[in-house]
């Protein structure tokens, strides 16, 4: 089982995740921002990953850091868990609907973090989740877990729609770039390091 903990800690947060990449998408995900705990959730259940998440934070400001510091702790805890990356597909992408609403997430575990964020949506709130947080999670995650990460909307209308499915995508696209290649063993790279 390729797992990891990672901690974060600050004056605005503490955040405490630990991840199994092999797992069956059982989750434990507690956090103040309801339907944040739903998104994070929903990367458990459609990346089969194993997921225990306990967040914290100054929610009586904003959802910003609690958001931003969990995404960058998950992606750390990802990293960690890879390890050097031997033997893993490297590259993963999904599309996915949900009703009228279409996100493709492409990913590359790089060892490289960037995010192209083409997902447009007007500022709002999801519950007590500011629409604007999406993005925040993503490039937080990339940061965290040093991959390239894009996300693109094809159509869609009903915000926690759009939300939920680039959230459901990212979680389809990660599981096949941690997958495992039964053709190799080795670091799929020609610099013959993913982590530098």
């Amino acid at each position: 089982m390729r797992t990891a903990k990672e901690s974060r800690t600050t004056s605005e947060t503490s955040i405490e995740v630990e991840v199994g990449l092999d797992g069956t998408g059982r989750s434990d995900i507690q956090t103040p921002i309801g339907f944040l705990t739903h998104m994070v959730e929903q990367i458990a259940r459609h990346g089969l990953f194993d997921l225990v998440v306990q967040a914290k934070g100054d929610t009586h400001i904003d959802g910003h850091h609690t958001t931003e510091d969990l995404a960058i702790t998950l992606g750390r805890a990802v990293k960690n868990a890879l390890g050097d990356k031997r033997g893993i597909y490297r590259y993963g992408s999904a599309t996915l609907p949900m009703d009228e609403a279409c996100v493709t997430c492409a990913l590359d575990l790089s060892g490289r973090p960037f995010l192209v964020w083409n997902v447009p949506m007007p500022k709002a709130r999801v519950g007590e989740f500011d629409t604007e947080l999406a993005e925040v999670f993503f490039e937080g995650f990339a940061r965290g877990a040093e991959c390239n990460l894009h996300m693109h909307l094809h159509s869609g209308e009903n915000l926690h729609h759009i939300i939920e499915i680039s959230f459901k995508a990212f979680a389809k696209a990660l599981r096949a770039a941690t997958e495992r290649d039964p053709r190799s063993d080795a670091i799929p790279s020609t610099k013959g390091t993913l982590n530098d």
